[in-house]
């Protein structure tokens, strides 16, 4: 059986990691995606971890996501809020 708040605990760390990537803190931004793959019991935000890694390196050496990047973690979450806000971001 799911627990929904678990599940809102995943959706959260979620959103931590990418308002944490708009804010330049990659260390911070991987551990929330980490949180959030380890929290969640559906597999949604299976694929966070590794793409949010993947912004976070980017920080690290161009000081900020590249849309490409935003474009990746859109991709790896399900359409909704999370998606659109990385996709917004790939826009910019």
């Amino acid at each position: 059986m799911i627990d929904g708040q678990q599940q809102r605990r995943a959706l959260t760390a979620a959103e931590q990691a990418l308002h944490a990537l708009e804010a330049g803190e990659a260390d911070r931004a991987t551990e929330a995606a980490a949180r959030a793959a380890a929290l969640d019991q559906v597999g949604l935000f299976a694929a966070l971890p590794g793409v949010v890694a993947s912004a976070a390196a980017q920080i690290r050496s161009l000081g900020a996501v590249s849309p490409a990047g935003w474009a990746a973690i859109a991709a790896a979450l399900e359409p909704g809020p999370l998606a659109a806000l990385a996709a917004g971001k790939a826009g910019d």
